[in-house]
Order: structure tokens, then sequence, then C-alpha cells
């Protein structure tokens, strides 16, 4: 408790005593005070608004804005509500959310806890419809080029849809009429919460098989509303679509439903039914079709036959008799032979005369004198290198001869001729210590002209005078 002085706006100044007696509180008790208050006088309530900014951090909740043209209400949804939610929630969508109206103590605001959220209309709806599509035909996932062909007669077909409905059974039932295939059905939920990423997953699975891999998938779901198909008009669907590398039919709703995967696809459906009639061909179509091109292929090889006989025959005739053509040809042919004798003969006698009058002046002589030239050019050049090759092995020999000399001045064996000798132990390596040379082991005396094997009795020499002692190296 506290006494009050409070001050008083009349005169300015501070009473002189205590006024009243007020409690005091902590910041975290009036916070968490409103907090209570606020929960108690809203509790949950249904909000109208446009979404503002969206935040999606790494925690997988969602933190949001709702507002109008007059204020801003933070709004948060927590992660399992998120994954849960039939529509996700992006910028400038107009919705109605249901959740508690509650305080962050933290940061002094107040906000809205969300449970469910929905289109405020199907006007909100199809705007954002319209939104999304601009931006993936923006990035070219409408494009024609891009776009697969759809095979005339698929081995295997891959159906997107739920396993229960009556789709998968129109669907069964007119490829069974048509021509039928093997079937794969991945199951999926076509509506709720789940029902968009459940089909991605769907295609995706398909693509990513390597075994029985189907040649054709078929993305399908009855009629609804725009709520009811709105899973096929989420990014994550088209996006998939867009990726998947086996061609895709979509089948989604009657022949006045449009949905994103529609512009995205391969090729659009209809319905289911018109989907299975576009997979396959009527095979009893294609069987009398084969029949009736076989019946036909004889006869018509016939008549090409005939046509082109009658062309040959027609050309023919246009041509002229082979002698005709060749009695031109052979009767030049025969005037060169009757002037080829005398030619041959003349060509002769010109060559003959050009040959006698340049014999007389050729001779063998200069030819001879060049011969010997070069005889003695090449004499001289032996000579030279001769010489150079002896002058040049005298100048190696006495480099050699120095060299071992030289050598015989640094070997240890010019020391034996002066009286010095070697020893050597069993190993052959020199004993180069008294403390080395051990009794009864073996050793090698190494002198001037020879080597002495000996071995080490261990018995002190006698005593001689010194003058008379050797030396041993």
């Amino acid at each position: 408790m506290s006494t009050d002085w409070p001050f008083d706006p009349e005169t300015g100044e501070i009473s002189d005593g205590p006024q009243n007696n007020q409690i005091e509180y902590s910041v975290s008790d009036i916070s968490f005070a409103l907090k209570r208050t606020l929960e108690d006088t809203f509790g949950f309530v249904r909000v109208r608004a446009e979404l503002g900014r969206v935040s999606r951090p790494a925690s997988g909740h969602v933190y949001l804005d709702l507002k109008d043209e007059k204020a801003v209400l933070n709004g948060i949804v927590w992660k399992g509500v998120a994954q849960r939610l039939k529509v996700q929630p992006e910028q400038g969508l107009e919705v109605i959310v249901t959740g508690k109206i509650t305080t962050y103590p933290g940061q002094s605001r107040y906000q809205i806890i969300i449970d469910s959220m929905e289109p405020a209309g199907v006007g909100a709806l199809m705007a954002l419809f319209e939104e999304r599509k601009k931006k993936l035909a923006a990035e070219g996932l409408f494009d024609e080029d891009r776009k697969k062909q759809i095979p005339y007669l698929p081995k295997t077909i891959g159906v997107v849809t739920s396993p229960t409905g009556a789709v998968i059974r129109d669907i069964l039932h007119r490829l069974a009429d048509r021509f039928p295939r093997h079937v794969l059905v991945w199951p999926v939920r076509v509506q709720g919460e789940t029902s968009a990423k459940e089909v991605a997953t769907g295609i995706n699975g398909f693509n990513a098989m390597t075994q029985n891999r189907p040649d054709l998938i078929i993305v399908a779901r009855g009629g609804g509303s725009l709520e009811d198909l709105w899973g096929f008009n989420e990014e994550i669907v088209a996006r998939a679509v867009a990726a998947s590398d086996i061609p895709l039919i979509s089948a989604v709703g009657h022949e006045t439903d449009w949905t994103l995967i529609d512009y995205v696809a391969d090729e659009r459906a209809p319905t289911p039914t018109a989907a299975a009639e576009r997979a396959v061909p009527v095979r009893r179509d294609l069987q009398a079709m084969v029949a009736d091109l076989g019946a036909r292929n004889p006869r018509a090889l016939q008549r090409a036959m005939i046509e082109r006989k009658t062309r040959v025959q027609s050309a023919a005739r246009a041509l002229p008799k082979p002698d005709d053509i060749l009695a031109l040809a052979r009767q030049r042919y025969d005037t060169a032979q009757g002037r080829l004798t005398q030619a041959l003969k003349t060509n002769l006698q010109s060559h003959r005369n050009t040959y006698e009058r340049v014999a007389g002046r050729h001779s063998l002589k200069p030819l001879s004198g060049q011969i010997d030239r070069h005889r003695e050019t090449l004499h001289r050049h032996g000579l030279q290198s001769a010489r150079a090759i002896h002058r040049l092995i005298d100048d190696k020999r006495q480099r050699l001869t120095l060299a071992a000399k030289l050598n015989d001045s640094f070997s240890y064996k010019s020391i034996l001729a002066r009286g010095f000798a070697v020893v050597r132990n069993d190993k052959g390596q020199p004993l180069v210590s008294k403390a080395a040379a051990k009794p009864g082991s073996r050793i090698a005396i190494e002198l001037q002209d020879g080597e002495i094997q000996a071995t080490l009795d261990g018995k002190k020499p006698p005593r001689v005078a010194k003058e008379t002692q050797g030396s041993l190296l």
C-alpha cells in the first residue's frame, strides 16, 4: 500500500496530504488481467476480413493480418490447424475466420487464434482463381509447345482419383467397352483439406515408378461446387501436372467446370468418361479398320503394278530403236579405226626423226668427268676424317693415362710397396684397433705381392729389441 498525493488541476499544486489508498499493479498483473477479460468477453468469434500480410516461418505456424478499411487485427494459425485448412491463406483473399480473441502480453497487442478459415464467397475464390491463373500463365505452364502428345494405345494407364466413387467405375467400364488396358489406381481424397497434397503425391508417385510405369495418367473427379473442386486449383497440383514426364489428361468435374490443372494438363476431358474415350480407341473399330486395310492392300498393290507397267510401256514406245541409237557411234568408230593405223605410223616416224636429230649431241665423256671429280672429293674427305679420328684417339689415350697415374697415386697399394700390410677379419673388413682382433679369429694379411691367411692365438709375442720390431697397418 502507498499514499497517493493527487495533482489538483485547478490550482496546479499537489495536495498536502494523502487523498486515498490504491493498489499498485505490476505490468504482468495488468497484462494478464486484460487477457482474461478479453477472452471471457468475446470467446469464440467469426470475423470477415481481407488477408493482409501472410508469414510462414519454419515452425509451420502461420502469422497473418486481418484488415478492413479502418483497422487491422493480428491473427495466428497454429501448425496443426494450418494443415487442415480448407483454403490456404494468401494475401488479398477475403475470408471468414473463426477463433478466440486473446492478447500477447509480450508486445501489448491483441490477436485472434484462428481455428477455421473459409473464403468469404464464390467471388473471393474466383478472384483467387484468376490471380493464380495469371501467375501460372506468366510462368509458361499453359504454353502449348510444352504439352506432350497423348499415346495412341497406352499399355498401362494410371488413374489418380477416389477408389470408392463412381468416377473410377465409369472409367473402368468405358475402357472395358472400348479397349481393355491395364489400369493402376492411386487412391486419393478428391475433396477436403488434404486432397491437393494427395493428388500431387499421386502424380509424382506415378512418375517415380521404375517398374510397370504408366504410359498415361488420368486425374479424375466428378462434378461439384467451386469449393468442392478447389483442391484442383491449388498450385501444388498444377505444378505437379506441369512437372510430369508422363502425358496427363485432366477430367475434373463436368463440361462447364474448369480448374487450374485443366490449363496445365496435356489434354482436358469434359468428364471422366470422356477421358477414358480419349485414352484408348475402340477395339472393334480398330480391328475393322485393320481388316479393311488388309483387304485393300493387295488390290492397291495390284493397281500400282498395273499403273507402273502401263507407264513403262508408254515410255518404251517413245524410245528410239537400239540400232538407231548406236548407228552414229558405230560409224564414228569405224572412221577412227581406219585413221588409227596411219596415225601410229606417222607418230612413230616423228619420234624417230627427233631422236636421230639429238642423238649426235649426246656423249658419256662429261658424265665420266663429273664422276671422277666426285670420286677425288670423296677420297679427300675420307683422309681428313681418318686424321681427325687418330688425333681424337691420341687425346683420349693421354687423358686416360693421366687419370690412371692419378688413381695409382691415391691407391693404398702404393703404401703396401713400402713394407706395410692390411689386416682384415673373416668378413673382409679392415682391423683398425687391437680390440677388434679377438683370439682364435681368422684374419687375412694383404701384402704387396699377395695375401696370407692366419689365425690369432692370443699369446703375447716375445720381447725383442725395439729397433727390430716391425709395424703393421
